[in-house]
């Protein structure tokens, strides 16, 4: 009797050139070339775009695997031994309002999908389907892991944390990898003979550990930045310079994680910050999508335009669940004494073990005390995102916005409430009903 195929859900599989992307990795194993692929999207043109490039993403790679569409959730997850989520909950038109309303208000942002105001109504907006996938999971495949890459990471990860505690889940981002990529650029250093551990909370972990052949390779990035001043006009290497590590996402998505940025016009232009970028990766993400969709309406084949490798871990989760192959991810979870000056329960980003049995995280310990001073701020935001959910309550929805450090240094507490109002009206449809009502008036003195 030969080995059972892997069943994979792809849920969000609209995200049409993420979609390729991980097939491509998956299909370049060869012992997954003759995986079962079940494609799901509420999107029925942007589904059947995600199976035309999924056909030809296996014919160019000579891999026989067996290709199914739905926009049928049920259908696609019956059975799956492995559920990749990619939804992005109201599209390009969401995240325009996320940036358009609270810019009105005054509120720079320059990503917005993971923490201050566009991180808080993405959050509300993606809890609802993300509680009836898990209910789905639950019923019609529950073996199966949950591999999330939806943002925002922390809250999507403590919110099913909260309402289904019995998933297996992890959240999946390839921030660590890139960050250590081009660190080792910068030094001079091959990335694959580094050995590296990170930790702390998603888009906001930090490099604990960074050695060359036991070499601690900071002295030669503090070198690096010393003979070019232009490395310094960044905010991740300004974090570094004053916190001791380096962080692990961007300087465009870490400015809006910190009250002492995006207030101040002299520190934008210092470091370079582009306000409202998302905006422009956002439509130029819509244009690449429709440029494909065009291309293959018209019979032409899709270019390939990226490197194989092991990048993107969802792909090595699934081929260590079939071979039992042991490596080394990153992986958001919930806080189980992982990192221990974190709160208990709270998603944390740590290394974790893949093998046939799944993901296992690695206990970290204590973080330096003002690493995790820093990661306390960003779990405030996302543990009242996750009670305003959970509890039905609109009054969390304002606190955490009041406690959002980069939403805190820019607006007075009546404006935050004011914009957070406005924004339930502007994302309605998409909120639970609890979260639709207006909250009762801050008390008179």
């Amino acid at each position: 009797m030969g080995t059972p195929v892997i069943r994979i859900a792809f849920v969000g599989a609209g995200s049409v050139v993420f979609t390729r992307q991980l097939l491509h990795d998956i299909l370049s194993y060869p012992e997954l070339s003759d995986v079962a692929i079940a494609l799901h999207d509420i999107d029925l043109e942007r589904l059947e775009v995600a199976a035309a490039l999924a056909a030809h993403t296996a014919d160019s790679l000579g891999a026989a695997p067996t290709i199914t569409a739905s926009i049928d959730r049920r259908a696609a997850l019956a059975g799956a031994d492995v559920v990749v989520n990619m939804i992005a909950v109201g599209g390009h038109r969401a995240t325009v309002t996320d940036f358009e309303v609270p810019g009105a208000a005054g509120l720079r942002q320059t990503i917005g999908d993971t923490l201050g105001v566009g991180g808080i109504f993405r959050a509300l907006r993606t809890f609802p389907v993300l509680e009836a996938l898990a209910a789905d999971m639950a019923e019609l495949c529950p073996d199966a892991w949950l591999l999330n890459y939806t943002n925002p990471m922390a809250m999507n990860i403590q919110y099913l944390a909260a309402v289904a505690p019995r998933l297996k889940v992890a959240g999946l981002c390839h921030s660590v990898h890139w960050t250590v990529r081009g660190l080792c650029e910068i030094v001079g250093v091959p990335q694959e003979e580094v050995d590296v551990v990170s930790a702390g909370v998603n888009h906001q972990a930090w490099i604990l550990r960074w050695q060359h052949r036991g070499r601690d390779l900071y002295p030669a990035l503090d070198a690096a930045i010393t003979a070019d001043p232009e490395l310094a006009r960044r905010v991740r290497v300004d974090m570094y310079r004053h916190l001791g590590y380096f962080p692990t996402e961007s300087s465009e998505h870490s400015a809006e994680y910190l009250p002492w940025y995006l207030q101040h016009d002299d520190e934008i232009a210092r470091l370079r910050i582009p306000v409202g970028e998302y905006l422009r990766i956002s439509s130029d993400n819509l244009a690449d999508y429709v440029a494909l969709r065009d291309t293959i309406a018209a019979g032409g084949a899709p270019a390939d335009g990226w490197e194989s490798g092991a990048v993107e871990y969802a792909p090595q989760v699934i081929h260590s669940l079939a071979t039992d192959t042991r490596r080394t991810i990153q992986v958001t979870t919930a806080n189980t004494g992982l990192i221990t000056n974190l709160p208990q329960g709270a998603a944390v980003e740590v290394p974790a073990t893949l093998d046939r049995l799944g993901v296992h995280p690695h206990h970290v310990g204590a973080l330096p005390v003002q690493l995790a001073a820093v990661n306390r701020r960003f779990l405030n935001v996302v543990e009242l995102v996750v009670a305003a959910a959970v509890e039905g309550d609109p009054h969390h929805i304002r606190h955490a916005a009041m406690t959002d450090p980069a939403t805190a240094a820019q607006l007075t507490v009546d404006r935050i409430w004011k914009l957070c109002d406005e924004m339930v009206a502007a994302h309605r449809e998409a909120l639970p009903e609890p979260l639709r009502r207006t909250p009762l008036a801050p008390r008179a003195l």
